[in-house]
């Protein structure tokens, strides 16, 4: 015989939503078996999640969730992205910061405009597409200047790059899978040139070390000997570009 409806446990959902002093805010909730307790995190795009233990209550989790209330709007409040893909704003490009100019006229295609006091960036397509055209752009841009570089650093570790996929990850700047595959995430393209290629370093080492033992530092300084200041740049300033 089933248990009575009564005792029936309540269905762990997918999504929850939560009141932060911010406003409501939407926690994406995973079930981890290996998972020991609950456990809230939130990625550098400001994304909250709700672990849950396998054979985790949902009221148990809810009562988790609202206690550690406090602490997410804390976390929320400060990952907050200074930069915008709206009309005036200032992105960097490639390490150099450059004004948004949005364009009335629906056809063409983003221009880099250079040969003034102020880089900008024109955009065709209006406010409304504004972000959709620049990501576009942005995606097409990484993806020259990550083949350019993986292909640099394939060559010199002596080995071959199966494919590279730009993404449109929240927690990663890139990744190596088994067969040799890597994705990269476009917004690589926004900090300074050498960060990229650090990340494009990294990866391409990974081919041969699918790991972070001391070897595989050893493989990319070996493609990339001043990895470190790279490294350290994106450790302190890749928060501000990865929430935009």
């Amino acid at each position: 015989m089933g248990l009575p409806r009564l005792f029936a446990r309540t269905a762990i959902p997918q999504t929850t939503e939560i009141v932060t002093t911010s406003g409501p805010v939407t926690v994406g909730v995973r079930v981890n078996a290996r998972a020991r307790s609950y456990r809230l995190s939130i990625s550098a795009r400001g994304e909250p999640m709700l672990t849950v233990p396998r054979g985790g209550r949902w009221p148990e989790a809810q009562a988790f969730l609202e206690r550690n209330n406090g602490w997410l709007s804390a976390r929320l409040n400060r990952i907050q992205s200074p930069y915008a893909l709206t009309p005036g704003a200032i992105i960097p490009l490639r390490g150099v910061s450059h004004r948004l100019v949005s364009l009335d006229r629906l056809r063409g295609l983003v221009t880099l405009i250079e040969d003034t006091n102020e880089p900008q960036l024109h955009v065709p397509g209006g406010p409304d597409h504004m972000r959709r055209r620049l990501v576009d752009w942005f995606k097409s841009q990484a993806r020259a200047d990550l083949e350019i570089a993986c292909a640099r650093h394939a060559q010199n570790l002596g080995v071959k790059v199966a494919g590279i996929t730009l993404r449109d990850q929240s927690t990663r700047w890139g990744s190596c899978s088994s067969s040799g595959s890597l994705n990269f995430n476009w917004r690589l393209v926004l900090a300074p040139p050498d960060v990229l290629d650090y990340v494009a370093a990294h990866e391409v080492a990974h081919i041969l070390e699918m790991n972070h033992r001391p070897v595989f530092w050893r493989t990319v300084a070996r493609t990339f000997p001043d990895y470190e200041r790279p490294k350290a740049w994106l450790k302190a300033n890749g928060t501000a570009l990865m929430a935009l």
